[in-house]
């Protein structure tokens, strides 16, 4: 583990649940390292009470996982873990009319200004990706309400948030939503993190539901909707630990 000093007593709470069997909230604090970098110290029950470094740029030096934004030579990589997501946890496969951004990601992702495509790269091949598209969810096949609610422009959706089977429990998407807020919030104009996950995926449900809150569960629709749950996330704050955008 990299070794740190506290550089400032600051610190923010990640609440993981609330009521009965919930685990209490993990410590940020802001702190440096012996090589000038800045990175935030985490201590709570997922790392059994002691602090696990992690560096602002994204880096992971014990774990060897690096998070940054994507380039062109990661698209192979990225889509690879994309497809493999949809077909093997989602049990969709490949539908043009929902997935023509894994096809077509520098378009989707790399090109326009306020949108991203994040990846964790891990000794040289690429395991999670994660992404903000600058449109909300559209009706149909989403209720209008939802919809009006999220408007394209204003809202910034995340959308494939996956890990690699072999790379799970490791925080990595815990990471990636927190880096896509902040992307979010510098890139400006969005007044909302809007994202849907199916509940039929292992993980998935009770994930989001210890970082957003339900907007609508479509199980409970008449007919069941789409089964699929919508939610909303809070804004980061990115002033606390004041770091650098992920490069």
């Amino acid at each position: 583990m990299t070794s740190a000093t506290t550089a400032t007593a600051e610190t923010t709470a990640d609440r993981t649940g609330t009521g009965p069997g919930a685990t209490s909230a993990a410590v940020v604090t802001a702190v440096t390292a012996p090589d000038g970098a800045r990175v935030a110290a985490v201590t709570g029950p997922a790392t059994g009470g002691a602090a696990a470094v992690l560096r602002a740029d994204g880096r992971d030096r014990e774990s060897g996982y690096v998070l940054r934004t994507a380039t062109a030579d990661d698209l192979g990589g990225a889509r690879a873990v994309m497809l493999d997501t949809v077909y093997n946890d989602l049990k969709s496969g490949y539908v043009p009319r929902w997935h023509a951004d894994i096809i077509d990601p520098e378009a989707a992702y790399l090109r326009p200004e306020r949108c991203t495509l994040l990846v964790v790269e891990h000794r040289g091949e690429i395991v999670a990706t994660g992404a903000v598209r600058d449109r909300g969810p559209q009706a149909p096949p989403n209720p209008r309400w939802v919809a009006d609610r999220f408007p394209s422009g204003t809202t910034a959706q995340l959308c494939r948030i996956y890990v690699r089977p072999d790379h799970r429990r490791h925080g990595l998407a815990r990471r990636m939503v927190r880096a896509l807020g902040e992307f979010a919030v510098r890139a400006g104009g969005y007044e909302a993190l809007y994202l849907h996950t199916d509940p039929a995926v292992p993980g998935a449900e009770p994930f989001w539901r210890s970082l957003a809150r339900e907007v609508c569960d479509e199980r409970t629709l008449p007919g069941g909707g789409q089964g699929i749950i919508h939610f909303e996330l809070p804004m980061p704050d990115i002033g606390g630990l004041d770091t650098p955008p992920v490069r």
